[in-house]
């Protein structure tokens, strides 16, 4: 049962992108595909990431355990998102010019918060697998919680870019906020308790 609970969170996971696919290989982006691809592919890193803070949320406020089981396989997922909307980037709207990328990262701030925001996930991406957790010991914990400032990183960069759709931006702004305070709200409960 479990196995099978867990080959379905996998590939409910891969849905966006064979959907994503499916739109580019049939032509249906739109008049711009690169932009559209570039928008989707990082809209769905933010929601996976967001998927990934509500777990610990949801266990306490329902105490059903089972979801952290999936908590790495969602968080890698958002890195695996977070690549595609890198790699769409560089080649759709760049053509792989390595030398106008690092410039884009040094003059573009809403680029620079993205790629700050990409490589933090690559760093908890590669520190993941159990190995890791054991080579770093407490210092895995310490690590992973920069996932944090990923988030309030990708926050700012989606609404630097969704600045002409200020709802939609509002909206992923007001859920990761909440996901962030209640983790400070317990943070300082258990500071003073």
């Amino acid at each position: 049962m479990q196995k099978a609970v867990k080959l379905f969170v996998f590939c409910a996971c891969l849905v966006p992108f064979c959907y994503l696919f499916y739109l580019a290989w049939t032509n249906s982006l739109g008049p711009d595909p690169g932009e559209a691809l570039a928008r989707e592919s990082g809209e769905w890193t933010f929601r996976f990431l967001l998927a990934t803070m509500a777990i610990t949320p949801i266990q306490q406020f329902t105490g059903w355990r089972i979801t952290n089981r999936y908590r790495r396989m969602v968080g890698l997922y958002s890195l695996f998102y977070a690549c595609c909307h890198f790699l769409v980037y560089l080649m759709f709207l760049l053509g792989f010019r390595w030398l106008a990328l690092s410039e884009e990262i040094f003059e573009r701030p809403y680029i620079t918060v993205g790629f700050s925001a990409f490589v933090i996930l690559l760093a908890l991406g590669i520190t993941s697998p159990k190995s890791m957790v054991r080579k770093l010991g407490k210092n895995w914990k310490r690590l992973h919680r920069f996932v944090y400032l990923a988030v309030v990183l990708a926050m700012f960069h989606m609404i630097w870019i969704l600045r002409s759709d200020f709802g939609e931006a509002l909206l992923y702004g007001v859920f990761a906020a909440a996901l962030l305070g209640v983790r400070l709200i317990r943070y300082l409960r258990s500071k003073t308790g």
